[in-house]
């Protein structure tokens, strides 16, 4: 005579339908990151164009930023 066990295994599936704490870290951080780069991005060219205007246009903003430099 032989003796049969069966065993029945539960498989308990969860969905996580919310977000991590850390991903929304994370995406704040980014985010974050990315309008400041944004702003300064914007800021330098304003600077430039506002250099070439008061030089008198690209190739006068070029030789005076040589002369700034060079200190002549």
């Amino acid at each position: 005579m032989s003796d049969i066990t069966t065993a029945r295994q539960k498989t308990r599936v969860e969905i996580n339908a919310g977000s991590d704490a850390t991903t929304e870290v994370s995406r704040v951080g980014v985010i974050t990151v990315a309008a400041f780069g944004a702003v300064v991005g914007l800021w330098s060219l304003a600077c430039l164009f506002g250099g070439m205007a008061a030089s008198g246009g690209p190739l006068a903003f070029v030789g005076d930023w040589f002369k700034a430099v060079s200190g002549m």
